[in-house]
């Protein structure tokens, strides 16, 4: 008879909430809870309350693992490894997550961000598997970006940030504020399409718009480039779209035309021609894709540190 597998807690760390879970796997989700994200300590606490409540409801989990929104240190040899560092979220920069929580419950932790820790999910659980390269992409509060080549989690010198990808600013608009919303850029994907600067360029929350309003035409255009450029450097062979902002169910078809019209049959190849709608899709685990992803890390995690980490993706 097999072991019970190891119960993993899982946090899925994003600029709007925090959403908390214990369980061993995507059909086993013991316990879930969702923290909004105000300040660093009353945001923090509330994860510390849980995972507390968890372990005494549920028993003792074996490792944690944390997707969060970033820029984030993943340099296990930095002073500030598992820390948010330079994010433009106000109270927020160099904020400790990792050391604090290991403190506190002294269980392997794995730490990478969500975007990462949700292009994890859909390879291993959605509409990714058996899929690589893999990128997905999901457009919320802000844009963020994860990338998986050959079986592994792609790290370089940071970790990607495809919400910061340049692009041309939209042509002709008709935005209320027209410039690009990003306080590091003046003409990068998240400054034209996330949750919050499509409020503050045109006045009104995405949930809001109709859709025949200008601002989906701007939003595609947008995506649709750093789709573009994604695909000319890393030749993903799926690209998957999540968020608020992208659940919209017009703004898909709009961004895969718009993708085959900037590729002008450069790249021949069915992905981005008859075969667009399975190149470019939604998740297949809805809004569960980073928090399972988190689990998923936690798991990779406690075989990396028994000794069984060749398989780990991160």
């Amino acid at each position: 008879m097999s072991e019970n597998p190891p119960l993993i807690a899982a946090i899925e760390a994003g600029g709007t909430k925090f959403v908390c879970a214990i369980g061993t796997g995507p059909h086993d989700m013991r316990d879930v809870t969702r923290i909004p994200t105000t300040t660093p300590e009353e945001t923090l606490a509330g994860v510390t309350r849980f995972l507390t409540m968890a372990r005494a409801k549920h028993g003792p989990f074996a490792a944690i693992g944390i997707g969060s929104f970033g820029p984030i240190d993943l340099d296990r040899n930095s002073e500030t490894y598992g820390y948010i560092t330079s994010t433009p979220k106000p109270g927020w920069q160099f904020t400790n997550v990792v050391p604090m929580l290991h403190d506190r419950y002294k269980v392997p932790i794995a730490w990478d961000t969500d975007v990462n820790a949700a292009v994890l999910g859909e390879f291993l659980w959605g509409a990714g598997q058996d899929t690589d390269p893999l990128v997905y992409i999901t457009v919320g509060t802000g844009v963020g970006g994860g990338v998986l080549v050959n079986g592994q989690l792609l790290h370089g010198l940071l970790h990607p940030e495809i919400g910061h990808l340049l692009v041309p600013p939209p042509q002709n608009s008709s935005a209320i504020q027209q410039a690009c919303h990003c306080p590091f850029h003046k003409s990068c994907v998240e400054g034209y399409v996330s949750g919050t600067s499509l409020a503050s360029r045109w006045g009104v929350k995405a949930d809001a718009l109709p859709p025949d309003h200008p601002a989906w035409e701007e939003v595609a255009d947008v995506m649709a480039h750093a789709l573009m450029n994604l695909t000319l450097t890393l030749c993903p062979k799926r690209i998957i779209l999540g968020g608020g902002v992208m659940s919209q169910e017009h703004i898909l078809p709009l961004i895969r035309g718009r993708l085959h019209k900037l590729n002008n049959h450069y790249l021949r190849v069915p992905e981005l021609g008859r075969n667009l709608d399975d190149f470019v899709v939604a998740p297949g685990l809805g809004a569960r894709s980073g928090l399972l992803g988190a689990l998923a890390l936690g798991k990779y995690e406690l075989d990396r540190h028994a000794g069984r980490g060749a398989d780990c993706p991160a």
